[in-house]
């Protein structure tokens, strides 16, 4: 299909051959998008939700490798609702992915309620009085909760999954309680944690949390990730895995 692009926008190839339609001065592809995609297992009768879709590009990768028979990314900003649909028409997978542009704090996929297997997000991770004010709106809105609080997220999460459904989350490790708290508060529960490292002389950067709706309390604590070899740019072993392989349960700890 032919290509247009809007002022500012530009086009990038992703791993899985994908292109995408990115906007360099808002949202942009990145690590926790990576990590979250990988972190969604493979069920291909599946129905999943991605709530904070953005551009799109956790459901193309997950679609790209038919983790899920269908997916509704919901993104609730007209203008990257507009850039996650025309990245699903731009790769060919219209028959997987459905944009939905809505506002998790209101009934979204109605008739989809208590039917959906897995829920997956990467939500604004800065309360409205954190942070830097950036000057571009949209960017403004994905990091910091103006269109809703990490509980509101958790809210519609619960709503949307049926007992036993799976919501996955990669979030701000300064904001771990909050999120388990949240959960709780909705009926998921924690049930893994994987805490992220940029390397292995740095402080954490981010969690990937998994709950379970409806569950009974269990958790666990898997050995760390790290991104980066020591004092380098270049990939760890497991990193590089996820990478290539577009998962997590699998990769091998040292």
């Amino acid at each position: 299909m032919d290509i247009i692009l809007n002022e500012n926008e530009t086009l990038t190839e992703i791993n899985e051959s994908l292109k995408l339609i990115q906007n360099p001065c808002g949202l942009t592809f990145g690590t926790d998008a990576l990590l979250l995609a990988s972190f969604v297992k493979k069920n291909s009768s599946d129905i999943g939700v991605e709530l904070g879709a953005g551009t799109g590009v956790v459901s193309l990768l997950c679609a790209s490798r038919k983790k899920l028979k269908r997916i509704f990314a919901v993104e609730i900003q007209p203008e990257y609702a507009d850039i996650c649909r025309r990245n699903v028409e731009l790769n060919g997978l219209s028959d997987t992915i459905t944009t939905v542009e809505g506002d998790v704090r209101e009934r979204i996929l109605k008739e989809y309620e208590g039917s959906c297997s897995v829920v997956f997000s990467n939500p604004p991770y800065m309360t409205t009085d954190s942070g830097y004010r950036n000057t571009d709106d949209g960017k403004y809105a994905a990091r910091h909760e103006v269109n809703g609080t990490i509980a509101s997220f958790c809210k519609c999460a619960s709503s949307l999954l049926k007992f036993g459904g799976t919501f996955l989350c990669v979030y701000r490790h300064d904001r771990l309680i909050d999120l388990i708290c949240a959960m709780r508060d909705n009926a998921i529960e924690p049930k893994k944690i994987t805490i992220v490292y940029p390397d292995q002389n740095h402080e954490p950067c981010l969690v990937l949390v998994e709950g379970k709706r409806g569950g009974k309390p269990s958790l666990c604590i898997p050995a760390p990730l790290f991104i980066y070899k020591n004092g380098t740019t270049e990939y760890t072993d497991e990193m590089k895995y996820i990478y290539d392989n577009g998962e997590i349960e699998n990769v091998k700890r040292k």
